[in-house]
Formats: structure tokens, sequence, C-alpha cells
């Protein structure tokens, strides 16, 4: 097939996943078969539209949620955040040396599990001197492991029948892509893509601590620290709070503005999740190695499974 009838194919489906028919779930399969049957004549392109448009859409989506509901649901996650990643980086290199991973690796698919998928891996790769096949190998697992938790979730919130709070902290702390957070929780309910959302965000504020810790301990664990320095600071959280509070200031005649911006953003990320589709190839199938994947898949269980119990428990409303 030419390129060019593969582009155009790329540009109908993509109006396909704008429509009030897609949802987030069939947006993510629809790119993964068209990567995977047609190809991407455009991988580059349709990796970098996706960064960019889903820290749009998280921007977005600020517009529809009052200030004070974000900072009260951002204080409650909090405790929820911390505990998750504590345990998550603890069991995820003990894991990593018990199945003798490269230690790069390791740390990256701890560091993308615990706190924020590829946007963690991004950041902590470069600061523990990671080269780019342990960068490879880490994505891919991730990128796999957040495809699935998309299906997944809301399959396994609907049959436990939990509400949409439960669910929201569940997806929050359980998958590891902001991408794949809301995506899951946009299909479960509306209150639940506006609390996951926030607790997310709390959750990937851990990327600059962690990514300081790393660099600077990167020479105990046997790695020699990175020599950029540089801090990728998610930039879009800060953006997703004025939206937040423009939300709560501006007067009540702005409020269907607002909502029709909040309602773009959760059209956009359905196209997000699509160009998302698009980057799973055989190449990225390939790169994720069985002990790799393994420890993912091991860490993922164990993160998802820990905390719907502990929701289940002492999550109510």
């Amino acid at each position: 097939m030419s390129p060019l009838i593969q582009r155009l194919l790329l540009l109908l489906a993509g109006a396909l996943a704008l429509s009030p028919w897609a949802t987030p779930a069939l947006a993510l399969a629809l790119g993964g078969v068209i990567a995977l049957g047609l190809g991407n004549p455009v991988p580059e392109l349709t990796r970098r539209i996706s960064r960019g448009l889903l820290q749009v859409s998280v921007v977005g989506l600020g517009f529809g949620m009052p200030l004070g509901a974000v900072l009260a649901a951002g204080a409650a996650g909090v405790g929820y955040t911390t505990g998750g990643i504590v345990v998550a980086i603890t069991v995820g290199l003990l894991l990593g040396r018990w199945l003798r991973i490269e230690r790069h690796a390791s740390v990256l698919i701890t560091a993308g599990t615990s706190i924020c998928g590829g946007s963690a891996i991004a950041a902590i790769g470069p600061a523990i001197g990671a080269g780019h096949e342990a960068m490879s190998v880490a994505l891919a697992t991730v990128f796999v492991l957040n495809a699935v938790a998309l299906y997944l979730f809301p399959v396994i919130g609907h049959a436990l029948h939990l509400s949409q709070h439960q669910f929201a902290v569940w997806a929050a702390l359980g998958i590891h892509d902001t991408s794949s957070v809301v995506g899951a929780a946009a299909s479960y309910g509306a209150a639940a893509l506006q609390e996951a959302t926030v607790l997310k965000l709390v959750r990937a504020l851990w990327i600059i601590p962690l990514t300081l810790a790393a660099a600077t301990l990167a020479p105990r664990w046997g790695m020699e620290a990175g020599a950029s320095r540089r801090l990728r600071l998610p930039w879009f959280i800060g953006l997703f709070a004025v939206a937040a509070l423009l939300r709560s200031v501006l007067p009540a005649e702005m409020t269907p503005l607002l909502d029709g911006l909040a309602r773009a953003a959760r059209v956009a990320l359905v196209l997000t999740l699509y160009l998302i589709g698009l980057g799973l190839t055989r190449g990225t199938l390939r790169q994720v190695g069985p002990r790799p994947l393994l420890q993912g898949v091991l860490l993922w269980a164990l993160l998802g499974g820990t905390t719907l119990l502990a929701v289940r428990e002492w999550v109510t409303g």
C-alpha cells in the first residue's frame, strides 16, 4: 500500500475518532488495528502530536472543574498517592533485582509504573544515564500495559459496582499514563473523569522529587548519573489549575463558553487515544522482552490489586 493511501486512511480514521460515536476504548483500538495491520507511515509525527494534544486536553478539562473541587480532591489524594508510590517503588526495584533485569530498564519500568508512565520514564531516564535500549524497553512495556488497563479497569469497576468516586481513586492510582487514566475514567462517567484527572495530576507531581532523587542515588546503584540535570517539569498541571481558577472567578455568563471548552477537551482526548494507538506497532511489541514485561505485569497487578482492595475497604461515596 502506498504511503499516500496510508496517510489518507489515517486521516479518515482520525475523523471517525472525532465523531460522537467514538469512545476512548474504540479510538485506542482503531489506532492499534491500523498500526498493526497497515502500518503507521508517520510514527514520529503522531507521537509528537499525541503528547501535545494530551497536555492541551488535560488543561481544557480544568475549565469544567471549579478550583475548590480541584483543591479538595487533590488534598484528599495526597495520602493515596504517597502510599501507592512508596510501595510501588520498593516492590518494583526488588522485582527487577530478582528477575535480573538490566538496572536502567528496571528503574525506568518501576518509575513508569509508580508515577506517570512515559512522562516519568522520559524525565528519569536522562537523570540516571539510561541508554536508548533501556528507554525503549521501559516505554514499550508501560505502553502495552496502559492499553490493557484502558479496557480492563472499567469492566472490573462495573462488575464490582464501584461508585464514580471509588473508580476515580482506583484508576488514578492503578493505571500508569495520564492518557489511559482519563480514558478509562471517561468511559466510566463524568464524575469519575473529573476526580481521576485531579488525582492523576497530583501523582504526576512526584516526577520532580523522584527525578532529583534518582540522579543523586544513581552512583550508589552502580549507574552513572546523566550529564543533564535539567528537569522536564509537567507545565500543563499548572495551566490546569489556572483553568480551574478561571472557572471559579469568571462571571456566570462565561459558564457556557467554559463548558464548551471542557467538552472540546473530552473530544480531543478521544483523538489523542487514537493517535496513541497508532504507536502500537510490531516494532513496539518486539521491544518488550519477557522479563521486563513480567516485571511490569507483576508490579502493575500488585499495585492495581492492592489499591482496589483498599478502595473497596476504605473509600466510600
